[in-house]
């Protein structure tokens, strides 16, 4: 029978095993994107047989669709938009941006890698494509839930459309630090981008009450 301790060892080192294969991933999807990673790259990369690559991903697919699910999720705890106390909606929303722009420079493999592939059309949708679509609307719901509670008068379509503004331009600024490269200061833009985007909410909460 198998002793507690050597269970939890070998549990922490599948877990450590798959850290490296997703951490190997990253670098090959980012250097070569989607059709140049392979299994056999990430091996070389990982220094793990390809066989514990399959024991932990059913094939490339399966790969980056987990590569892109762990950066989101990091990603995700920066979207909470700061309490009253941080001050007023300007300051909350503009702190919540950088917040943003800061884990985008952290961790962003799963923009990267799910613009990559919500650009591409193929005959059967890689799984990868099919998760980043279902995070790009769990991102659309905290965003609107931030707007509608920042900006109360706003109606539903109102904050669906401020929603998808905000999340197009913060698209916009993380390609263009992706092309421009470390030289870019993604946090400042990103709270210009919410100063702009609570004037547009200020102006658009400001017509529904004229109305």
């Amino acid at each position: 029978m198998t002793s507690a301790p050597t269970t939890r060892k070998k549990r922490a080192n599948g877990v450590e095993s798959r850290q490296r294969i997703l951490d190997a991933a990253v670098e090959i999807a980012g250097e070569r994107g989607y059709d140049g990673t392979s299994i056999a790259a990430v091996s070389a990369k990982c220094g793990l047989p390809a066989s514990s690559i399959y024991w932990h991903f059913k094939d490339k697919d399966d790969l980056i669709a987990a590569v892109i699910e762990r950066s989101f999720e990091a990603w995700l705890t920066a979207v909470e938009l700061p309490g009253e106390e941080a001050g007023t909606p300007l300051e909350r929303v503009t702190a919540m941006a950088a917040n943003v722009a800061k884990s985008l420079v952290d961790a962003p493999d799963f923009l990267r890698l799910g613009l990559m592939l919500a650009l591409e059309r193929r005959p059967t949708e890689p799984r990868g494509r099919t998760v980043f679509l279902q995070v790009r609307d769990i991102t659309h719901r905290k965003i609107a839930e931030v707007a509608a509670t920042l900006f109360p008068a706003l109606d539903e379509a109102a904050v669906d459309t401020l929603t998808t503004y905000a999340i197009a331009g913060a698209d916009g600024l993380f390609v263009h630090r992706e092309v421009k490269g470390d030289t870019v200061d993604l946090v400042a833009l990103f709270e210009l981008h919410a100063q702009v985007v609570h004037d547009a909410a200020a102006r658009l909460a400001k017509e529904r009450q004229e109305a």
